[in-house]
Protein backbone atom coordinates (compact mmCIF):
# COMPACT_ATOMS: atom_id res chain seq x y z
CA UNK A 1 0.00 0.00 0.00
CA UNK A 2 1.93 3.24 -0.91
CA UNK A 3 1.60 6.04 1.19
CA UNK A 4 2.44 9.50 0.45
CA UNK A 5 4.87 11.82 2.83
CA UNK A 6 1.72 14.46 1.94
CA UNK A 7 -1.47 14.33 -0.36
CA UNK A 8 -3.06 17.26 -1.25
CA UNK A 9 -5.68 15.78 -3.93
CA UNK A 10 -7.35 14.29 -0.43
CA UNK A 11 -7.62 17.72 0.78
CA UNK A 12 -8.01 19.03 -2.32
CA UNK A 13 -11.19 16.28 -2.77
CA UNK A 14 -13.41 17.16 0.06
CA UNK A 15 -13.48 21.09 -0.79
CA UNK A 16 -13.47 20.78 -4.76
CA UNK A 17 -16.77 23.24 -5.64
CA UNK A 18 -15.58 25.57 -2.73
CA UNK A 19 -12.38 25.92 -4.08
CA UNK A 20 -14.36 25.93 -7.84
CA UNK A 21 -16.86 28.39 -6.54
CA UNK A 22 -13.78 30.84 -5.16
CA UNK A 23 -12.12 30.38 -8.36
CA UNK A 24 -14.84 31.21 -10.46
CA UNK A 25 -15.71 34.56 -7.87
CA UNK A 26 -12.68 35.63 -8.82
CA UNK A 27 -12.20 35.02 -12.57
CA UNK A 28 -15.54 36.88 -12.86
CA UNK A 29 -14.48 39.89 -11.40
CA UNK A 30 -11.35 39.90 -13.12
CA UNK A 31 -9.79 41.98 -10.43
CA UNK A 32 -6.31 39.25 -10.20
CA UNK A 33 -3.98 41.56 -7.68
CA UNK A 34 -4.66 43.33 -3.94
CA UNK A 35 -8.10 43.05 -4.31
CA UNK A 36 -11.42 42.74 -1.93
CA UNK A 37 -10.08 38.68 -1.58
CA UNK A 38 -6.79 39.70 -0.56
CA UNK A 39 -8.20 42.41 1.69
CA UNK A 40 -11.18 40.04 2.88
CA UNK A 41 -8.15 37.01 3.88
CA UNK A 42 -6.33 39.94 5.99
CA UNK A 43 -9.14 40.68 7.83
CA UNK A 44 -10.04 37.26 8.53
CA UNK A 45 -6.47 36.20 9.35
CA UNK A 46 -5.96 38.67 11.72
CA UNK A 47 -9.11 38.40 13.56
CA UNK A 48 -7.52 34.29 13.90
CA UNK A 49 -4.09 34.88 15.16
CA UNK A 50 -5.69 37.94 17.39
CA UNK A 51 -3.64 40.76 15.77
CA UNK A 52 -5.13 44.33 14.64
CA UNK A 53 -3.22 43.58 10.91
CA UNK A 54 -2.48 41.21 8.36
CA UNK A 55 -0.52 42.16 5.17
CA UNK A 56 -0.63 39.56 2.83
CA UNK A 57 2.60 39.31 0.46
CA UNK A 58 4.05 36.93 -2.49
CA UNK A 59 5.25 33.89 -0.19
CA UNK A 60 6.51 32.63 3.42
CA UNK A 61 10.09 33.95 2.81
CA UNK A 62 9.13 37.19 1.34
CA UNK A 63 7.14 37.15 5.07
CA UNK A 64 9.81 37.21 6.94
CA UNK A 65 12.03 39.79 4.78
CA UNK A 66 9.75 42.31 4.81
CA UNK A 67 9.13 41.68 8.76
CA UNK A 68 12.39 42.51 9.21
CA UNK A 69 12.66 45.47 6.55
CA UNK A 70 8.85 46.82 8.41
CA UNK A 71 10.84 46.75 11.78
CA UNK A 72 13.69 48.46 10.97
CA UNK A 73 16.74 45.96 10.12
CA UNK A 74 19.40 47.50 8.16
CA UNK A 75 22.80 46.68 6.97
CA UNK A 76 25.06 45.49 10.15
CA UNK A 77 22.15 44.68 12.50
CA UNK A 78 22.22 41.29 14.21
CA UNK A 79 19.18 39.07 14.72
CA UNK A 80 19.66 36.18 16.73
CA UNK A 81 17.71 32.99 15.31
CA UNK A 82 18.15 29.01 15.10
CA UNK A 83 20.62 26.93 12.84
CA UNK A 84 18.02 24.44 12.34
CA UNK A 85 15.24 25.89 10.13
CA UNK A 86 14.75 26.25 6.67
CA UNK A 87 17.16 29.39 4.94
CA UNK A 88 15.11 31.34 4.36
CA UNK A 89 14.81 32.35 7.84
CA UNK A 90 18.72 33.43 7.75
CA UNK A 91 18.95 34.22 4.26
CA UNK A 92 16.27 36.69 4.69
CA UNK A 93 18.67 38.93 7.71
CA UNK A 94 21.56 38.53 4.95
CA UNK A 95 19.41 40.02 2.30
CA UNK A 96 18.81 43.15 4.02
CA UNK A 97 22.82 43.12 4.76
CA UNK A 98 22.29 42.29 8.33
CA UNK A 99 23.86 39.63 10.30
CA UNK A 100 21.99 36.32 11.29
CA UNK A 101 23.63 34.87 14.81
CA UNK A 102 22.84 31.64 15.58
CA UNK A 103 21.58 29.96 19.28
CA UNK A 104 21.39 26.64 19.45
CA UNK A 105 18.23 24.74 19.91
CA UNK A 106 16.37 22.70 22.68
CA UNK A 107 16.74 18.88 21.79
CA UNK A 108 12.91 18.44 23.39
CA UNK A 109 11.41 20.67 20.71
CA UNK A 110 13.48 21.50 17.99
CA UNK A 111 13.00 25.16 18.81
CA UNK A 112 15.77 28.31 19.42
CA UNK A 113 17.01 27.58 23.13
CA UNK A 114 16.01 30.62 24.96
CA UNK A 115 18.39 29.96 27.87
CA UNK A 116 21.75 30.55 25.65
CA UNK A 117 20.02 34.02 23.72
CA UNK A 118 21.39 36.37 26.52
CA UNK A 119 25.02 35.63 25.75
CA UNK A 120 24.81 36.46 21.90
CA UNK A 121 23.46 39.62 22.41
CA UNK A 122 25.59 42.88 21.34
CA UNK A 123 25.62 46.09 20.61
CA UNK A 124 24.58 45.65 17.63
CA UNK A 125 21.49 43.31 17.94
CA UNK A 126 18.28 44.64 16.83
CA UNK A 127 16.05 41.99 17.26
CA UNK A 128 15.40 37.76 18.17
CA UNK A 129 13.74 35.12 15.24
CA UNK A 130 12.19 32.18 17.05
CA UNK A 131 10.66 29.77 14.52
CA UNK A 132 7.84 27.79 15.76
CA UNK A 133 9.20 24.86 13.70
CA UNK A 134 6.99 21.49 12.85
CA UNK A 135 4.02 23.32 14.44
CA UNK A 136 5.30 23.71 17.95
CA UNK A 137 5.94 27.05 19.39
CA UNK A 138 8.89 28.36 21.24
CA UNK A 139 9.16 29.11 24.57
CA UNK A 140 8.01 32.78 24.29
CA UNK A 141 7.65 34.14 27.32
CA UNK A 142 11.53 33.95 28.43
CA UNK A 143 12.39 35.45 24.55
CA UNK A 144 9.94 38.29 25.49
CA UNK A 145 11.40 39.18 29.05
CA UNK A 146 15.06 38.89 26.83
CA UNK A 147 13.81 41.36 24.44
CA UNK A 148 12.66 43.53 26.88
CA UNK A 149 14.99 43.88 28.75
CA UNK A 150 17.70 44.68 25.87
CA UNK A 151 14.76 46.74 23.58
CA UNK A 152 14.39 44.07 20.71
CA UNK A 153 12.30 43.07 18.43
CA UNK A 154 10.54 40.05 18.33
CA UNK A 155 9.81 38.19 15.40
CA UNK A 156 7.93 34.85 14.89
CA UNK A 157 8.92 32.38 12.18
CA UNK A 158 5.31 30.99 12.27
CA UNK A 159 5.59 29.50 8.60
CA UNK A 160 4.50 26.07 9.95
CA UNK A 161 2.50 26.37 12.97
CA UNK A 162 -0.55 28.56 12.17
CA UNK A 163 -2.87 27.70 14.65
CA UNK A 164 -0.24 26.15 17.37
CA UNK A 165 -0.29 28.21 20.84
CA UNK A 166 1.54 29.54 23.55
CA UNK A 167 -0.59 30.03 26.73
CA UNK A 168 -3.61 31.00 25.18
CA UNK A 169 -2.48 33.18 22.19
CA UNK A 170 -2.22 31.86 18.44
CA UNK A 171 1.56 32.09 17.66
CA UNK A 172 2.17 34.70 15.05
CA UNK A 173 0.45 37.10 17.77
CA UNK A 174 2.68 36.92 20.56
CA UNK A 175 5.83 39.23 19.14
CA UNK A 176 6.07 42.29 17.51
CA UNK A 177 5.17 40.81 14.33
CA UNK A 178 4.78 37.07 12.88
CA UNK A 179 5.26 35.61 9.38
CA UNK A 180 3.05 33.22 7.71
CA UNK A 181 3.71 30.95 4.52
CA UNK A 182 0.87 29.60 2.46
CA UNK A 183 2.84 27.39 0.50
CA UNK A 184 1.20 24.31 -0.65
CA UNK A 185 2.59 21.99 1.94
CA UNK A 186 1.68 24.13 4.96
CA UNK A 187 -1.58 23.41 7.01
CA UNK A 188 -3.28 25.79 5.53
CA UNK A 189 -1.72 25.96 2.14
CA UNK A 190 -2.21 27.76 -1.54
CA UNK A 191 -2.39 26.34 -4.40
CA UNK A 192 0.76 28.65 -5.36
CA UNK A 193 3.32 30.86 -3.02
CA UNK A 194 1.60 32.92 -1.07
CA UNK A 195 2.46 34.70 2.79
CA UNK A 196 1.43 36.97 5.09
CA UNK A 197 2.75 39.04 8.13
CA UNK A 198 0.08 39.65 11.02
CA UNK A 199 0.76 43.06 13.66
CA UNK A 200 -0.57 44.79 16.32
CA UNK A 201 2.00 47.38 15.69
CA UNK A 202 0.20 50.04 12.97
CA UNK A 203 3.71 51.52 12.33
CA UNK A 204 4.87 47.95 11.05
CA UNK A 205 1.71 47.00 9.30
CA UNK A 206 1.70 50.36 7.12
CA UNK A 207 5.43 49.93 6.54
CA UNK A 208 5.37 46.65 5.09
CA UNK A 209 1.95 47.50 3.21
CA UNK A 210 4.23 50.33 1.18
CA UNK A 211 7.58 48.04 0.50
CA UNK A 212 5.43 45.56 -1.07
CA UNK A 213 4.43 47.82 -3.49
CA UNK A 214 7.88 49.48 -4.75
CA UNK A 215 7.93 51.40 -1.59
CA UNK A 216 4.95 53.41 -2.76
CA UNK A 217 1.82 54.23 -0.34
CA UNK A 218 0.30 56.31 -3.06
CA UNK A 219 0.67 54.85 -6.53
CA UNK A 220 3.20 55.88 -8.80
CA UNK A 221 4.85 57.40 -5.64
CA UNK A 222 7.71 55.63 -4.21
CA UNK A 223 8.85 56.53 -0.65
CA UNK A 224 11.98 54.25 -0.30
CA UNK A 225 13.23 50.94 -1.74
CA UNK A 226 10.62 48.51 -2.04
CA UNK A 227 9.81 45.26 -3.48
CA UNK A 228 7.30 43.63 -5.70
CA UNK A 229 5.95 41.00 -3.26
CA UNK A 230 1.76 41.18 -3.56
CA UNK A 231 -0.40 38.00 -2.47
CA UNK A 232 -2.66 37.66 -5.71
CA UNK A 233 -6.93 37.50 -5.55
CA UNK A 234 -7.57 33.64 -6.49
CA UNK A 235 -4.92 32.74 -3.94
CA UNK A 236 -6.23 34.72 -1.60
CA UNK A 237 -9.96 33.30 -2.94
CA UNK A 238 -8.66 30.07 -2.13
CA UNK A 239 -7.42 30.64 0.86
CA UNK A 240 -10.66 32.00 2.69
CA UNK A 241 -12.02 28.75 1.87
CA UNK A 242 -9.56 26.55 3.35
CA UNK A 243 -9.31 28.94 6.55
CA UNK A 244 -12.80 27.73 7.51
CA UNK A 245 -11.50 24.11 7.56
CA UNK A 246 -8.10 24.94 9.43
CA UNK A 247 -9.22 24.32 13.10
CA UNK A 248 -10.68 20.96 11.78
CA UNK A 249 -8.03 20.16 9.57
CA UNK A 250 -5.36 20.79 12.88
CA UNK A 251 -7.71 18.51 15.23
CA UNK A 252 -7.10 16.05 13.02
CA UNK A 253 -3.51 16.29 12.66
CA UNK A 254 -3.47 15.86 16.33
CA UNK A 255 -5.67 13.09 16.42
CA UNK A 256 -3.41 11.22 13.85
CA UNK A 257 -0.35 12.33 15.86
CA UNK A 258 -1.78 10.99 18.87
CA UNK A 259 -2.09 7.45 16.99
CA UNK A 260 1.46 7.68 16.10
CA UNK A 261 2.84 8.27 19.33
CA UNK A 262 0.82 5.71 21.21
CA UNK A 263 2.43 2.85 18.61
CA UNK A 264 5.63 4.25 18.41
CA UNK A 265 6.83 4.30 22.23
CA UNK A 266 7.08 0.78 22.62
CA UNK A 267 9.29 1.20 19.63
CA UNK A 268 12.87 0.83 20.79
CA UNK A 269 15.36 3.37 18.49
CA UNK A 270 12.25 5.45 17.94
CA UNK A 271 12.15 8.92 19.72
CA UNK A 272 8.54 10.76 19.32
CA UNK A 273 8.29 14.15 19.14
CA UNK A 274 7.50 15.65 22.00
CA UNK A 275 4.65 18.26 23.29
CA UNK A 276 5.73 21.18 25.55
CA UNK A 277 3.32 21.77 28.06
CA UNK A 278 2.88 25.64 27.53
CA UNK A 279 0.89 25.14 23.94
CA UNK A 280 -1.06 23.03 21.50
CA UNK A 281 1.18 21.47 18.55
CA UNK A 282 -0.63 21.59 15.13
CA UNK A 283 1.69 19.13 13.51
CA UNK A 284 3.14 20.45 10.39
CA UNK A 285 5.26 17.32 10.62
CA UNK A 286 5.04 14.48 12.86
CA UNK A 287 8.91 14.35 13.08
CA UNK A 288 11.15 11.65 15.29
CA UNK A 289 14.11 10.91 16.41
CA UNK A 290 15.54 7.45 14.90
CA UNK A 291 18.48 5.93 15.00
CA UNK A 292 20.31 4.78 11.16
CA UNK A 293 18.16 7.36 10.05
CA UNK A 294 19.40 6.89 6.78
CA UNK A 295 18.76 3.18 6.76
CA UNK A 296 15.32 3.44 8.13
CA UNK A 297 14.04 5.97 5.48
CA UNK A 298 15.66 3.61 2.54
CA UNK A 299 13.39 0.86 4.40
CA UNK A 300 10.13 2.96 3.96
CA UNK A 301 10.67 4.15 0.94
CA UNK A 302 11.44 0.20 -0.23
CA UNK A 303 7.76 0.07 1.28
CA UNK A 304 6.35 2.71 -0.68
CA UNK A 305 6.24 4.77 2.20
CA UNK A 306 7.25 8.81 2.11
CA UNK A 307 9.11 10.44 4.56
CA UNK A 308 11.33 13.77 4.20
CA UNK A 309 14.20 15.40 6.24
CA UNK A 310 13.98 18.64 7.25
CA UNK A 311 16.56 19.55 7.96
CA UNK A 312 19.80 17.70 6.80
CA UNK A 313 22.04 20.65 7.11
CA UNK A 314 22.20 23.05 9.68
CA UNK A 315 22.49 26.41 8.55
CA UNK A 316 25.68 27.06 10.45
CA UNK A 317 27.36 24.18 7.86
CA UNK A 318 25.97 25.40 4.93
CA UNK A 319 28.31 27.50 2.24
CA UNK A 320 26.14 30.36 1.98
CA UNK A 321 27.39 30.91 5.69
CA UNK A 322 30.40 29.71 4.90
CA UNK A 323 32.24 32.89 5.25
CA UNK A 324 30.93 33.36 9.04
CA UNK A 325 33.51 31.22 10.19
CA UNK A 326 31.50 28.37 12.14
CA UNK A 327 32.86 24.70 12.34
CA UNK A 328 31.34 21.66 13.45
CA UNK A 329 30.50 21.02 16.54
CA UNK A 330 29.25 24.81 17.33
CA UNK A 331 25.67 24.06 17.76
CA UNK A 332 25.43 20.70 18.67
CA UNK A 333 21.96 19.60 19.42
CA UNK A 334 21.21 21.56 15.64
CA UNK A 335 23.66 19.46 14.53
CA UNK A 336 22.86 15.66 16.40
CA UNK A 337 18.87 16.65 15.48
CA UNK A 338 19.86 16.96 11.45
CA UNK A 339 21.42 13.66 11.84
CA UNK A 340 18.51 12.45 13.33
CA UNK A 341 15.27 13.82 12.34
CA UNK A 342 12.31 12.05 10.36
CA UNK A 343 9.48 13.72 9.44
CA UNK A 344 6.80 10.45 8.77
CA UNK A 345 3.31 10.84 6.59
CA UNK A 346 1.32 13.67 8.37
CA UNK A 347 -1.95 15.48 6.57
CA UNK A 348 -5.61 15.37 7.87
CA UNK A 349 -6.83 12.87 5.79
CA UNK A 350 -4.17 10.04 6.64
CA UNK A 351 -5.87 6.86 7.54
CA UNK A 352 -5.58 5.47 10.87
CA UNK A 353 -4.38 1.64 9.06
CA UNK A 354 -1.21 3.81 7.18
CA UNK A 355 -0.48 5.00 10.00
CA UNK A 356 -0.35 1.27 11.44
CA UNK A 357 1.67 0.47 8.61
CA UNK A 358 4.13 3.22 9.28
CA UNK A 359 4.64 2.21 12.61
CA UNK A 360 5.23 -1.54 11.97
CA UNK A 361 7.72 -1.33 9.15
CA UNK A 362 9.33 1.20 11.28
CA UNK A 363 9.15 -1.34 13.97
CA UNK A 364 10.45 -4.33 11.67
CA UNK A 365 13.09 -1.80 10.20
CA UNK A 366 14.74 -1.36 13.79
CA UNK A 367 14.32 -5.02 15.06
Amino acid sequence: MKIPALDLKAQYASIREEIREAMDRVLESQHFILGPEVKALEEEVARYCGTRFAVGVASGTDAILLALAGSGIKEGDEVITTPFTFVATADMVTALKAIPVFVDIDPATFNLNAGQIEEKITPRTRAIMPVHLYGQSADMDPILAIAAKHALKVIEDNAQAIGATYKGKRTGSIGDVGCLSFFPSKNLGGYGDGGMIVTGDERIAERVRRLRAHGAKKKYFSEEQGYNSRLDEIQAAILRVKLRHLDEWNAKRRANAKRYTALLEAVKGVKPPAEADYGTHVYHQYTIRVSHRDAVQAALKEQEIGSAIYYPTPLHLQPLFSDSGFRPCVFPESECAARQVLSLPMYPELAGDHILQVTAVLQECLR
